[in-house]
């Protein structure tokens, strides 16, 4: 059995499956670091878990009392935020991998060592287990330079300064989901809290909306999307670096057109701010959906996932009407499953080795 692990900030998700690929149990701690709570498929009940460690103990005995014990484990595999330049495909978590994800949290200081606090906390309770990591950055390492290099002078762009794109665990799940029906030039939607755009050729990204950090592109439920660089400074100048981020990650988007980021709440109203709000979520994902055809140079079909763009018809047909210039082309709907993509990884690595 692979267990795969996404550790969160203040949560830590689980989810089990076979050598299949068939999902056994999900699991999860939330409320890390107080009171918090421990939740399977069949059950929850408050816990302590004061730290990452203390959270794993608790799925690991949760497992357990399930009949699913640490003997039975064949691997774990992790989602890792943010890989870089140099983690570009899945890979067995060892001592220098590890060093590069650390060398990353400049890249994800709010991702990264979270997810390193997990890996870490099972490699002590389970030394021999082997541990795979895939990147949500790494899907898109296959983007021309000229589509990830910003406009910098080259010591900036040495540093690390150039778009890298996210969602792309979503992305490799998608191409495999489609298997040999994958259209060759697919525009493909991740709509969710985070949301973003991805121009598939050949079951290969060449083009996405986010950038340096998942900020950028499409309007979001709680994050800004695009914004001039110079507007953003005086945010920060008036409001301060960390008050600037919060802005723009926490209070923007959807949230800041119209109150909130529920996209089922926004829909059910019929007030001026919530119907602009919607206006402009859709309108922004066609606007940065037509540019991405101009990369893979025309499109076949379109795809949708995510908890909005699988949920969500009206957006749906409000997205595809404002692209109907590109003419008749088939939509498809795709349930996003990131952590079966993880296990895939996990298990193709384990079985290569």
């Amino acid at each position: 059995m692979i267990l795969i692990v996404n550790a969160g900030s203040s949560s830590i998700k689980i989810e089990l499956f076979d050598a299949d690929l068939a999902s056994l149990l999900t699991g999860a701690v939330a409320g890390i670091g107080g009171a918090g709570t421990l939740a399977f498929d069949d059950a929850s009940e408050p816990v302590e878990a004061p730290d990452h460690g203390a959270a794993l103990d608790r799925l690991l005995a949760g497992l357990a009392r399930r009949g699913f014990g640490a003997p039975d484990l064949a691997a774990a595999g992790h989602r890792i935020v943010h890989g870089g330049a140099a983690l570009t495909a899945p890979a067995r978590l060892t001592r220098a991998v590890l060093a590069e994800i650390e060398g990353c949290i400049p890249l994800a200081p709010l991702h990264n060592p979270h997810n390193l606090a997990a890996i870490r906390a099972l490699a002590e309770r389970a030394p021999s287990l082997p541990q795979f990591g895939s990147f949500d950055t790494g899907f898109h390492a296959t983007n021309a330079e000229v589509e990830t290099a910003y406009a910098l002078p080259r010591a900036l762009r040495a540093q690390g300064i150039r778009r890298y794109g996210f969602h792309g665990l979503s992305y490799a799940g998608m191409v495999e989901g489609f298997g040999a029906d994958l259209p060759d030039r697919l525009l493909a939607f991740h709509l969710g809290g985070g949301a973003s755009l991805c121009a598939i050729r050949k079951g290969a990204s060449v083009a996405t909306s986010m950038g340096y950090s998942p900020l950028d592109g499409l309007t979001m439920a709680t994050r800004s999307g695009a914004i001039d660089a110079m507007a953003v400074l005086r945010l920060a100048e008036d409001n301060g670096i960390d008050g600037a981020a919060r802005l723009l990650n926490r209070d923007s988007g959807l949230k800041g057109l119209a109150g909130t980021g529920d996209m089922e709440a926004l829909l059910g109203r019929d007030d001026p701010e919530a119907r602009f709000a919607v206006a402009h979520f859709c309108y922004w994902a066609a606007r940065h959906g037509a540019s991405a055809v101009a990369a893979m140079g025309g499109v076949d079909a379109l795809a949708f996932t995510g908890g909005i763009g699988e949920n969500a018809p009206a957006i749906r047909d409000r997205i595809t009407t404002h692209l109907a210039f590109l003419g008749p082309l088939p939509v498809h709907v795709v349930p996003a499953d990131e952590e079966r993509q993880i296990a895939r990884d996990a298990l193709r690595l384990l079985r290569a080795s």
